[in-house]
Formats: structure tokens, C-alpha cells, sequence
């Protein structure tokens, strides 16, 4: 196994990958949060006031559950769910969007954006914002704000503004497209609450190390159930942040192997998809170099995706990185395999998940019968499928 390392350099680089690769008059404002973040992490106070968000607010720690039934109809694995969805608003993305308000607090930063695909994100943010009685706009792609109706409602309750982006496929990088430009216009007064392991330097670490709690937490709770670490641990990987914070604390634990699952969509042969691993190519999209789906002539691909969270052009640098260096393996789950996921997860266990989470199912569904059944599975339950119950409700025809 080659050595893995699990920071990046000063200026974010993951191997070839990561960096900073923005509009000039960004840079003073990355150098000013890679600075703040980095005082936050050895400020006890930042931390303390951060562990009880998650405690009191989000409510941490999440359940590491035993799926039982569905253990026994794959006959496999002993497959563990963490139960990301439980968080307050629904998903993971709470927990990052709770350590960046705070920074944003501390750089004395009121208003505050951020872009969203499956609107979890746009969610939390919103959230955060109320909470702390900041500014809040949200972009979000004129597409997913169709397919994800509920929470465009559920963020402009929490009195977000959403504006709706129009331009080219109307998903989530032409919402971080529009997100940016607010940001370059307004970088003085104005926090850009990423919300993916992606982008310019700091927020592909930075993000990440919000979302260790998920990994560092399902470590400990394992090694309580069962006395010993996991076989496999897999989660959904769009842009990558929920799969990142569940694998990185077990990184440097060689018998535990990782699977990321991207977005297959209709085939990869169709190039409907959103599978960057799958035909992608070295390249840069939105402040960082990683893979992205492009065409011969370097042109951003059209993706596709039952689930707005993982139509994304582009993966986080560190999944390129880990993907390089062996330690995490990536595959691909398509439409019809995530959706019947969704349908068999409800039926059998009694949890809805999103469809991002699906395709993490459809893994275990595949995964599990070729493990011996002393194996164990981990899951990242990554968010409830409230937001999706429409959709997938047309799609099975209910």
C-alpha cells in the first residue's frame, strides 16, 4: 500500500491535483480564510462552540444503525447504515455548513452565499444563516429547482433569496458559476459557503475536515459494536465531500477498503452520465485541477443524473488523488439501479434515502453477496429522501 498523505501542500495540492486556480481579485480573500481556518483549528473556543452546534443544533453524534433485514436478503455482509440523514435538515451537508458560518462570523462577514444542486445544501446553508441572522442567497440551477421543489420551499422559508440560474444545462455548475461571479462582485462583504469537497484551495480541505466527524465518529462506533474495524466502508461521491469525511479517518488503516460510487445515469456508452472516472480527463473547472468530463477539445460535457447532488462535471481533488494512488476504488451506479436502491431500502429497513444515497445502496446491493458473512459494510446514509419522493414517485408510477 503507498504512503498516503492526508493533507495537502500550502497551497492545496493533493498530489497534481487541487490548487488555486481563480480570478485574481479572489486570491486576497482564499488567503484570508486559508488563514482564519487555519487559527480556528487550534482555537479550543472555535471548536467548543462548533461541538456543541453539532450536538445541541444539528444533532450529533448520528446513529450507526445495523440494517438487519437487508442484511439477511443479500446474504452476504453485515451491512451498517450512518444515519447522516437524521441531521437536522436531512443530510451531512449541516455539519460544514455550521464550521464555515462560524468563520465567516469571525472574519466579520454578514452575507452570505452559496450554490446548491439537490438543494440539501442550500438547505443547510440557509439554516446556518437564520441561525446566526446573516444574509443568505442561494443559486441554484432552474432544473433542480424543478425536480427539487420541496426544498426551494424549505430555503426560502428559512428566508433565503434563490435566485434561479438559467444558463446552460440549468444544474449545479452553471449554479457555482453564478456563486462566483456574486463573489468577485461582493468578496469584500460576503462569505461563499462552498459546499463541496471542490473549488479553490482551502475548501477541499477545509470542507473535508468538517466532515471527518461523520468517519471519526462511525470508527468509534464500530469498533463499540463490533470490537474491530470495518471490511468496506462505501458512500456516494458527487463533487465528494460525504464520502470524504467517512473515509478519511480511516485512510491509513490498510485492511479497510473504500468505494466512492459515482453517478452512472443512463450508461456511460449513452454519455449521459456523471462518472468522472469514466472517460474523464486532467483538467481545471471552478479553482481546481482534477478530473472533469470534457469533450476533445476541452469542453465542459453535458452530465446527467437522477440526482441533482451528483450531476456534476467535475470530482473533489483529493477523490482524484486517493483515486491514483489506489487507496480508494470508484464505480459507478446508473439511474434504474439507484432508483430501485431507493424503492428496496424503504421496503426492506423502513429509511427513505436520497437519491445521492441510492447509489451508495445500489453498491452494498452489489457489494454485500461477495463478502463472506463475518464481513462488515459501511454505508453513508448521506441524506433522506423527502426531496425526492416526487420524482422517484412518477418514475415507479405511484
Amino acid at each position: 500500500m503507498p504512503v498516503i498523505e492526508t493533507m495537502p501542500d500550502a497551497r492545496g495540492h493533493f498530489g497534481p491535483y487541487g490548487g488555486m486556480f481563480v480570478p485574481e481579485t479572489l486570491m486576497s480573500a482564499l488567503e484570508d480564510l486559508t488563514a482564519e481556518y487555519e487559527r480556528a483549528k487550534g482555537d479550543a473556543a472555535f471548536q467548543k462552540e462548533l461541538a456543541e452546534l453539532l450536538r445541541d443544533f444539528a444533532g450529533r453524534p448520528t446513529p450507526l444503525y445495523f440494517a438487519e433485514r437487508l442484511t439477511n436478503e443479500l446474504g452476504g455482509a453485515r451491512v451498517y447504515l450512518k444515519r447522516e440523514d437524521l441531521l437536522h435538515t436531512g443530510a451531512h451537508k449541516i455539519n460544514n455548513a455550521l464550521g464555515q458560518i462560524l468563520l465567516a462570523r469571525r472574519m466579520g462577514k454578514k452575507r452570505i452565499i452559496a450554490e446548491t444542486g439537490a438543494g440539501q445544501h442550500g438547505v443547510a446553508t440557509a439554516t446556518v444563516a437564520a441561525r446566526f441572522g446573516c444574509e443568505c442567497i442561494i443559486y441554484m440551477g432552474a432544473v433542480d429547482m424543478e425536480r427539487q421543489a420541496l426544498n426551494v420551499a424549505r430555503m426560502r422559508f428559512l428566508g433565503a433569496k434563490v435566485v434561479t440560474v438559467t444558463a446552460g444545462q440549468a444544474t449545479l455548475k452553471e449554479a457555482i458559476n453564478e456563486a462566483m461571479r456574486d463573489w468577485v462582485t461582493n468578496v469584500r462583504t460576503t462569505h461563499y459557503i462552498l459546499g463541496s469537497a471542490l473549488g479553490s484551495h482551502p475548501y477541499p480541505m477545509m470542507v473535508r475536515d468538517f466532515h471527518r466527524v461523520i468517519g471519526v465518529e462511525a470508527r468509534r462506533q464500530i469498533l463499540e459494536r463490533e470490537e474491530r474495524l470495518p471490511d468496506v466502508l462505501i458512500a456516494c461521491v458527487g463533487g465528494g465531500s460525504n464520502a470524504i469525511g467517512l473515509f478519511h479517518p480511516f485512510l491509513k488503516d490498510d485492511d479497510v477498503r473504500m468505494i466512492g460510487v459515482e453517478a452512472g445515469g443512463e450508461g456511460i456508452r449513452s454519455g449521459r452520465h456523471a462518472a468522472r472516472f469514466q472517460g474523464g480527463k486532467l483538467g481545471v473547472l471552478q479553482g481546481t485541477r482534477t478530473f472533469v468530463l470534457t469533450n476533445d477539445d476541452g469542453q465542459i460535457e453535458l452530465t446527467h443524473s437522477v440526482s441533482a447532488g451528483l450531476d456534476y462535471a467535475a470530482i473533489g481533488p483529493e477523490h482524484s488523488y486517493l483515486r491514483d494512488s489506489g487507496r480508494v476504488e470508484y464505480d459507478y451506479a446508473t439511474d434504474n439501479e439507484a432508483l430501485s436502491a431507493f424503492r428496496r431500502l424503504a421496503e426492506i429497513e423502513g429509511i427513505i434515502p436520497a437519491l445521492e444515497t441510492a447509489h451508495a445502496i445500489a453498491q452494498v446491493m452489489k457489494t454485500a453477496p461477495t463478502l463472506a458473512h463475518d464481513d462488515i459494510i459501511i454505508a453513508n446514509c448521506s441524506g433522506r429522501g423527502d426531496k425526492d419522493v416526487s420524482q422517484a414517485a412518477t418514475h415507479f408510477g405511484f
